[in-house]
């Protein structure tokens, strides 16, 4: 797998989600447009039924303050209910299913009912306001989410199929932008791995005990500097080729292969004045020994890479699993949880492309082993590796 493919799917659906968000924040919006103005037109729709029904009730309750009669009664309908209020908005007289009336819309709908407010030209029976309540069947409200459910889906599809082609359109350059570095970084990584190999191999044969102590300070920080490009070749091939590279199991006797790795490092530890102490015990995993020295350089390289001058590196080996604690800078509790991210580094001061510690984690995945982090801030950090047992 690329380096960038990853990333590249990322930035796409970020986009699409930021694309999708507007495009629903912009559905919901017409929606509620669509629906205030279809429960207008219903409401104007009944209007004409509702001032017939306030003309005759108020013609009704005329009669009745005309007559003053005994038997005369507040005016009841099937179709319909009614009431009556003062210039106070006091009820005189209701028959409605809700006495909470707006008075400040003379049409309107609350829950299934319809409200129409009408003030007769007298104030019969000292009404100042006629009431009118019909049940809404609300038809109209079924008919307005059918449509919104039916073209708002037609509209939400069309939308993301356009914002998948047009990320499409926009992500190309990138791509193509990646493809030529992921190029770059292949060539690079093995035009590197030559000429580290032979810096490395012509060291090792110069016998330093015989040069003057000047020119072996010089020979050693060669080797330091070669063995450091060396690790970041290997770091560099590996997420190239990881998803390529097929995994040999075997048993791996942990204490000879850190103590391999120990020796590796060693001149680079005596740079900085470091003691290493290894505390064994019998300890052995089954996995690829090349992946699994992999996971050991990474941990031992930063344990030197972020120690302190003249600090101290502790190494343990236990029945299923071993540790690296060093002395070094030490991690905030805030952060231990971003070490593992590709490309996080954990000092801007220390050299490195902060891509060690995600081998680690994608080394740990693939043999199912766990990794613990410890740390303090300015004193200390133990990164802890265990598997089952």
């Amino acid at each position: 797998m690329d380096i960038n493919l990853s990333s590249e799917k990322s930035s796409l659906y970020k986009f699409l989600a930021l694309y999708i968000f507007l495009t629903i924040i912009i559905f919901l919006l017409a929606s509620t447009m669509y629906y205030k103005f279809e429960k207008e037109v219903m409401l104007y729709s009944k209007l004409p039924k509702l001032q017939e029904y306030s003309k005759d009730v108020i013609r009704r309750i005329r009669a009745m303050h005309k007559s003053l009669l005994e038997d005369n009664y507040y005016p009841r309908y099937s179709n319909f209910k009614s009431a009556i209020y003062d210039a106070d908005f006091v009820k005189i007289f209701s028959l409605l299913e809700n006495d909470q009336i707006d008075f400040q819309n003379f049409l309107y709908k609350r829950g299934k009912h319809i409200y129409f407010i009408k003030e007769p030209s007298l104030y019969y029976l000292g009404a100042k306001y006629v009431i009118i309540e019909v049940r809404d069947d609300e038809q109209w409200i079924r008919r307005v989410f059918k449509n919104i459910l039916l073209y708002g889906g037609i509209f939400l599809i069309f939308m993301a199929t356009i914002g998948y082609f047009l990320s499409k359109q926009f992500l190309r350059p990138m791509k193509k932008s990646f493809l030529l570095l992921n190029n770059f970084i292949k060539d690079t990584t093995h035009e590197l791995n030559t000429p580290v190999s032979t810096i490395l191999t012509n060291i090792e044969t110069i016998e330093k005990e015989t040069l003057p102590p000047k020119l072996r300070k010089k020979i050693d920080r060669i080797e330091i500097a070669a063995r450091t490009i060396s690790m970041i070749y290997k770091d560099l091939a590996y997420l190239l080729l990881q998803h390529k590279i097929p995994s040999t199991i075997e048993k791996i006797d942990m204490n000879r292969l850190i103590s391999q790795r120990v020796d590796y490092f060693k001149m680079m530890a005596e740079a900085k004045k470091i003691k290493i102490s290894f505390s064994k015990a019998p300890c052995f995993l089954e996995a690829d020994r090349q992946k699994i020295s992999r996971l050991v350089d990474n941990i031992l390289s930063n344990a030197i890479k972020y120690n302190k001058i003249g600090g101290t590196i502790k190494i343990k080996t236990f029945k299923n699993g071993f540790y690296i604690e060093d002395s070094g800078i030490g991690i905030e509790k805030s952060k231990i949880d971003t070490i593992f991210e590709r490309y996080k580094r954990l000092s801007s001061s220390e050299g490195g492309f902060g891509i060690g510690l995600n081998i680690v984690l994608a080394i740990a995945k693939e043999f199912d082993l766990k990794i613990k982090v410890d740390s303090q801030l300015n004193h200390y950090t133990r990164i802890t590796i265990v598997w089952q047992k």
